[in-house]
This record gives structure tokens, sequence and C-alpha cells, in this order.
């Protein structure tokens, strides 16, 4: 039986929860319905998010992202009730999602929504020295 779309994101506990640690998900093919013209709109979703107790299943992603194929929205509007429903699903430290819209009209258009669970505050960056650029034979240790 072929699969059908589906507005339901199934989880998984994280496996980590004690760390904070980025997951980076691209989704290169999403689809939905311009609400004026029901021309389709074609975007690349790039979900980063830093889980607690629970991460997001792939294929019940894929099933949810297929499942706006058929729908009219805004480009700002559908990016933020997949990132309202994103975090309704797995109530994460943090979520970024970039929907990349591709041209119409001669005009991209980027929208970028975020979320940060009240409380939580990322940990300090770290800089990595660069080692590339060095010759191989002046390494130091």
């Amino acid at each position: 039986m072929p699969s059908l779309p589906s507005k339901t994101l199934d989880t998984f506990p994280n496996p980590n929860a004690g760390r904070d640690y980025q997951i980076h998900i691209e989704v290169p093919e999403f689809t939905c319905l311009c609400p004026l013209t029901g021309q389709p709109d074609f975007a690349v979703l790039l979900l980063d998010y830093i889980p607690d107790e629970r991460c997001v299943e792939l294929k019940s992603l894929k099933m949810y992202t297929w499942s706006f194929r058929n729908e009219g929205a805004f480009h700002e509007a559908v990016t933020n009730k997949i990132l309202d429903d994103l975090v309704a699903a797995l109530d994460p430290r943090y979520f970024r999602l970039t929907a990349k819209w591709y041209v119409r009209g001669g005009i991209f258009t980027t929208v970028v929504a975020e979320h940060r669970k009240p409380g939580w505050t990322p940990a300090p960056a770290v800089a990595l020295h660069q080692f590339d650029s060095l010759p191989h034979g002046n390494m130091r240790g």
C-alpha cells in the first residue's frame, strides 16, 4: 500500500538528553500552493534543533511535510505553522526553521523562524583553531 501524507509527527526518546547537540535536517522538495493563484510554491526547508527529551522521526516528518502539497499558504504562515507543530511535538531546547523559497516573479524569499525553550541558555560557542592552512611539516605539538 502506498504511503499517504499525514499531519502526525512521531518522536522517539533523545538518546543523549543530558547533552546539547544540534540536529540538522534538510527537506529539499517542500511544496504548497500559493493562496492567491493556486500555483505551486517550492522551498528547501532547513531544520536545526537542539533536542530536549524527544527527537523527530524522519519518515513521519516526510509524510508531514508532504501533507502541505495541496494546501494554500503564504510563505510566512506555513513556515511558522511548521515550526509551531514541531515545537509542540518535540518541546526542544532550541529550534530554527529556515524556509528558502524558490524564485517567483523574480523574487526569492527566505523565512527564518526560531523557538527557544524558556530558561534554556546555550553553552558558549567554542572557537577551534584551524590547522588546514598550515604546511604539513610545520605542525607544532
